[in-house]
């Protein structure tokens, strides 16, 4: 398995920006969409269009509605995801490639928060 969503789900992600610190990728899907499992590192997301999405890891799912215009914190994570609403689901990821910090207590949380 490839874990890099540009790889793995190419026809979803692709890359729009890249430099030694943050990579940025933009997604859309449509309703019905589905990814194959893949790996974020810690990043922003802030959200083009509203959207409902299903996102899975580790045998928990976790339904995530959120307007246009959103910025989250996601949590370096492993997951697969579904649009389950009846809009497409635009997106733009802006992925750190800088370590955690120290002192972290390595816990991520699935889905996106607000810190």
């Amino acid at each position: 398995m490839n874990d890099d969503p540009v790889v793995s789900n190419k026809d979803l992600y692709r890359v729009i920006m890249e430099n030694d610190r943050v990579r940025v990728l933009a997604y859309a899907d449509m309703p019905g969409d589905r990814t194959t499992p893949h790996r974020h590192p810690d990043s922003v997301m802030v959200t083009l269009s509203g959207f409902r999405r299903r996102l899975s890891a580790d045998g928990r799912d976790i339904d995530v509605e959120l307007a246009a215009g959103e910025v989250r914190w996601l949590d370096a994570q492993e997951h697969s995801g579904e649009n389950i609403g009846d809009t497409e689901c635009r997106t733009i990821f802006v992925e750190l490639k800088e370590p955690k910090p120290a002192g972290t207590d390595g816990t991520a949380r699935l889905g996106p928060t607000l810190s």
